[in-house]
């Protein structure tokens, strides 16, 4: 396999010099295609192209900006098929995912096309001073760092409201999912949006990541990942006084009350938990059931569950893929390996690689619920990646509340419930950056979305992250 130009748009240049890493199918083992580990002179040649094409990207109006993203957008529904089809072979996700997904991106940049022409500053009359404009100025270079989990969605929403604003980007795909976002990119570049605007850099967070955080020149980062990664690019970021947007994930707990329509809350804990392999920073990762009505909700549950077909995203039967890489997989079967020798839960049904022509090449594992789970379980501590779903009984709301609230995560949250005032005390007391009624997952690019607690902070989408990419200049007119 011949290794992949890397792309950076207004500068030729072979980055791979002989390193490369290999992207391959986590349902298969096969290889897909060979990537330059980018280093930190590529960043620096992706910063220098970004650079040269800051000041004509700013100058040009955010109308054509936005015809830029509106054919692309269009591009992008024209081919969803081969590109799902390339996002489900290195993200491992069932196709009809990777359609969702794909299509997610073309909504994401329609979406930040009509807001366009709302890129202006305000007119403030100041007593016995005149008056006051504020003029909104694009940051300059921005960056982002993005996981193997969403790819193409998440480069929507990090590079969308950037070059919307006028901004030029860098952006640092997950090493084993950037075939789709390099060929997104390819697309943009197609569109019309001009060489340097958008520049990709594959390789290694320790070395290309690091390098752009670092760089002086970049003036944003949105980074999206795990904790620890992200307080380390809180970290650098600081030291050079850059605007830095953490999303880092979460444990979201659902909540079932006893007036909950079960069929429905059933439907959304399977969605909420199992979409992706259970591979979701707003997955359902702890369910906490009134016990009134845990036996039949479970009962409900365990049978939708084992209907679900775990195999290669490709095959249209599939509602399952693999997990997307080997470390994902030994995590959840260590976990699964405490809770049988540790009396830390009972198995309710899975809890195993399942066997089926091919499995033993991928990353698969089979849906798993898990009850009686304890209170210093790591299934309710951690964030689980994986389609593992602790099932915890609680009396009443008060203690579903508390114990929703132990986490030290704080991204999403989900009440089922006909109870206004069961609805209204859970958005009050709930501590979560996005709270869903009778629904769990879903995230649109026109509401804000972001977490509390080690779940980050700031926000994605929605109107007001263009105030993220854009500095206020204020200019006092005295007459």
């Amino acid at each position: 396999m011949v290794a992949m130009k890397m792309q950076i748009y207004g500068k030729a240049a072979d980055a791979c010099g002989g390193e490369c890493f290999d992207v391959k199918n986590p349902a298969t083992g096969e290889l897909l295609e060979q990537v330059p580990r980018g280093t930190e002179d590529d960043v620096s040649l992706a910063i220098e192209a970004a650079d040269l094409a800051f000041e004509g990207w700013a100058s040009t109006s955010p109308q054509q900006r936005g015809m830029i993203f509106y054919r692309a957008a269009g591009l992008v529904r024209q081919r969803k098929e081969e590109l799902a089809v390339l996002l489900t072979q290195e993200q491992g996700k069932p196709l009809a995912e990777a359609r969702s997904e794909i299509e997610g991106f073309a909504h994401v940049l329609e979406y930040y096309c009509g807001l366009a022409s709302s890129l202006r500053g305000d007119f403030v009359p100041v007593p016995g001073n005149g008056y006051a404009f504020t003029v909104k100025k694009p940051l300059g270079i921005c960056a982002a760092i993005i996981p193997w989990n969403m790819p193409a969605l998440i480069m929507g929403w990090k590079i969308a409201p950037a070059l919307i604003s006028g901004n030029t980007f860098v952006l640092k795909p997950a090493s084993n999912t950037p075939l789709t976002n390099l060929t997104l990119a390819s697309i943009l570049n197609e569109a019309g949006l001009p060489a340097g605007i958008l520049n990709v850099v594959t390789g290694p967070g320790e070395t290309a990541g690091e390098s752009l955080v670092r760089n002086p020149n970049v003036r944003k980062i949105s980074f999206t990942g795990e904790s620890r990664t992200g307080k380390r690019v809180a970290e650098l970021a600081a030291s050079g006084m850059k605007r830095v947007t953490l999303e880092l994930g979460g444990s979201d707990p659902m909540l079932v009350c006893d007036d909950a329509n079960l069929e429905s809350a059933v439907a959304g804990a399977i969605r909420g938990r199992f979409y992706n392999c259970g591979q979701a920073c707003t997955a359902v990762k702890r369910l906490y059931v009134f016990e009134s009505i845990a036996e039949e909700f479970i009962r409900k549950l365990e049978a939708g569950v084992k209907n679900l077909k775990v195999g290669n995203g490709l095959d249209k039967t599939t509602n399952i893929g693999p997990l997307n890489n080997r470390h994902q997989l030994e995590y959840i079967k260590g976990l699964v390996a405490e809770i049988e020798e540790k009396d830390g839960g009972r198995i309710i049904t899975g809890g195993k690689v399942p066997e089926f022509k091919g499995s033993d090449k991928g990353y698969f594992f089979e849906p798993t619920l898990v009850s009686d789970v304890p209170g210093d379980s790591r299934l309710l501590k951690e964030e689980v990646f994986g389609p593992l779903l602790p099932i915890v009984t609680v009396k009443d709301m008060d203690e579903a509340i508390e114990e929703a609230n132990r986490s030290i995560y704080g991204l999403g949250a989900s009440i089922w419930t006909k109870d206004l005032d069961r609805v209204r005390i859970g958005c009050e007391q709930l501590n979560a950056g996005i709270i869903w009624v009778n629904q769990h997952l879903k995230v649109a690019p026109e509401v804000p979305f972001g977490g509390v607690k080690e779940s980050g902070f700031g926000r994605e989408n929605g109107p007001d992250i263009l105030s993220e990419y854009l500095d206020t200049r204020t200019i006092m007119l005295k007459t």
